[in-house]
C-alpha cells in the first residue's frame, strides 16, 4: 500500500493551491483513468487534490455563438446537452461511442482531455516504455502494436495512439482549453493542447505543473452544418478505434463550403487533418473526391508490423463518413 496526502478543493484557487508545482501531485475528478493506473502503480502521486467539489460543472452560450463547457461536466451530461445535440452532432456522437454507459456517467470533460494512452506496455508497469519511464526504449515498436498504436505522428521513442473520442471531435470544432495555475489564467488552443511524443514522450500535454483545466470553449458553429462521428473498432461496444473519423461539412447543393476533419485510432495526438479541408473545399462531392482527399490525411504515415491496415481503415472512415454527411 502506497501512502499519499489527499484534499479537497471547493474552487479553482484552492485547488491550484493545494496541488502547488508538485509533478508528483494530481488532479481527482472522475477517476476513471486515475484511479486506474494508481491501481497498476503506473502512476503514483504523493498527493491526490479532489476537485469534485469545484463549481465547474455548468454549459454556457457565450455572446459570440461558442460554447463555454466546465472541466467538471460530465460525459453523459454533455452528450445529452441540446446545444450540443443540436448545434455540435458530431460531439454528442463521439462522447456516446466512448466506454460505458457508467463511465460516462463519472468521467469529465476535463479528465476526458487528460487521460492517458492504453498501450500495454505503458500500463503494464514493467516493459520498456518512454512515456513511463524516460530513455528505457519502446517495447511497442517491435512488439504487439495492432490496436493502439498510431501510424501518424510517431517518433522512435513512442506510437501510442491517444485514446479519447471526444478529443477527436473538439479537434474538428475547433476550441480553446482555459486553464488556471499557480501564475494565472491561461487559454490554449486545442490543436495545441496534445504533444506529439517526438523525443519527450513523457510530455503528453501543454500544461504547466500545477495548472487546472477549468473550462473547454467551443468555437461558434457553422451555419447549417452536418456533423457525425464514425468509429471502427473491434466490436462495437465498449472498445477502443481502430480508426474514427470526426467530420463537419456546410453544404451548398452538392458542393462543399466548407470541410473540418478530424481522425482518432490512427495518430499519437487528436488528428486534425487540414490537407483534407482544402482538397475539399468549393468542389462537388463525389466518392472518388473523399478517396482522393482521404490519401492526402495519410501521406506520412508510417506503418508498424502488425497496423498497417490502419492506413485504408483510417482513409475508409473518411469516406464513409463524407459520403454519409453529403448525401443527406
Amino acid at each position: 500500500m502506497r501512502h499519499f496526502d489527499y484534499a479537497r478543493a471547493e474552487s479553482p484557487q484552492q485547488a491550484v493551491a493545494a496541488h502547488g508545482s508538485d509533478r508528483d501531485a494530481a488532479f481527482l475528478a472522475g477517476g476513471t483513468t486515475l484511479l486506474d493506473l494508481v491501481k497498476l502503480d503506473v502512476m503514483q502521486p504523493q498527493k491526490v487534490v479532489d476537485i469534485n467539489g469545484v463549481d465547474l460543472d455548468t454549459i454556457e452560450r457565450l455572446g459570440d455563438g461558442r460554447l463555454r463547457i466546465g472541466a467538471m461536466v460530465t460525459n453523459t451530461a454533455l452528450a445529452r446537452d441540446e446545444r450540443v445535440v443540436e448545434d455540435y452532432a458530431v460531439l454528442s456522437q463521439a462522447l456516446l461511442a466512448g466506454a460505458s454507459t457508467q463511465l460516462r456517467n463519472k468521467a469529465t470533460t476535463g479528465g476526458n482531455i487528460m487521460q492517458r494512452v492504453r498501450c500495454p506496455y505503458f500500463r503494464d508497469g514493467v516493459s520498456a516504455c518512454n512515456k513511463r519511464e524516460p530513455g528505457s526504449g519502446c517495447a511497442a515498436i517491435e512488439g504487439v502494436n495492432r490496436t493502439v498504436h498510431a501510424v501518424l505522428g510517431t517518433s522512435d521513442n513512442c506510437i501510442a495512439t491517444h485514446p479519447s473520442d471526444m478529443c477527436v471531435a473538439m479537434a474538428a470544432i475547433g476550441a480553446t482549453v482555459e486553464v488556471q495555475g499557480p501564475e494565472g489564467t491561461r487559454e490554449i488552443d486545442f490543436g495545441d493542447f496534445h504533444l506529439l511524443p517526438g523525443d519527450t514522450p513523457a510530455r503528453e500535454h501543454a500544461l504547466e505543473p500545477g495548472e487546472l483545466i477549468t473550462h473547454v470553449v467551443l468555437d461558434a458553429p457553422l451555419d447549417g452544418n452536418r456533423s457525425a462521428y464514425l468509429k471502427l473498432r473491434d466490436r462495437q461496444s465498449y472498445q477502443f478505434a481502430l480508426a474514427s473519423s470526426a467530420v463537419i461539412v456546410r453544404m451548398d447543393g452538392n458542393t462543399i463550403r466548407e470541410a473540418r476533419v478530424a481522425m482518432g485510432g490512427v495518430g499519437t495526438k487528436p488528428w486534425r487533418a487540414p490537407e483534407v479541408e482544402a482538397a475539399l473545399k468549393g468542389k462537388t462531392a463525389s466518392e472518388a473526391l473523399f478517396a482522393d482527399a482521404a490519401k492526402l490525411a495519410f501521406e506520412n504515415a508510417v506503418a508498424y508490423s502488425q497496423n498497417g491496415y490502419k492506413i485504408p481503415l483510417g482513409q475508409q472512415a473518411i469516406v464513409r463518413n463524407l459520403s454519409d454527411l453529403t448525401a443527406a
